[in-house]
């Protein structure tokens, strides 16, 4: 993997090529999916206004049917009402947990802040069991931050 400045770089050239926010989460997603070879999908949720409940916006890979997904449910579900990174190393191991396909081992899942409110959250699916470390949260963490501050 190349290394989380060097990600970042690329990150903030994405954010300086275009002010357009769905092209800016989409080119996010399909960055990470290129650049980090343990991210086989990559997608923004964002809270429904009027339900509790996430709906899927922009993402890279296989699609999902989980396009929207209640408060409380799987693991982008349980970060909705935390408000705390969610990292699972193993999905066998969390009985709260939503399938995406048998090829998913292990799920990373940051919130998104905006006036300390959560109103969304990126999440990372690896077809690899403990690929994650703390860089990835790190970086993701950065990331989210930066969308926050385009979505104020």
């Amino acid at each position: 993997m190349i290394s989380i400045e060097m990600l970042k770089k690329g990150i903030d050239n994405i954010f300086n090529t275009t002010n357009k926010k769905e092209d800016i989460l989409q080119k996010i997603c399909d960055y990470l999916k290129n650049e980090v070879s343990y991210y086989d999908w990559v997608g923004f949720y964002f809270k429904d206004e009027d339900k509790e409940q996430l709906k899927l916006a922009q993402f890279s890979g296989k699609p999902t049917q989980h396009t929207i997904i209640p408060f409380g449910k799987g693991i982008c579900g349980q970060v909705a009402i935390s408000n705390e990174n969610f990292v699972v190393q193993d999905v066998t191991e969390q009985n709260n947990y939503i399938s995406c396909g048998i090829e998913v081992k292990s799920e990373i899942v940051i919130p998104i802040f905006v006036n300390d409110e959560n109103i969304g959250q990126i999440d990372i699916d690896s077809h690899t069991k403990n690929p994650f470390k703390k860089e990835d949260e790190e970086l993701l963490e950065y990331i989210c931050l930066q969308v926050s501050n385009i979505l104020q």
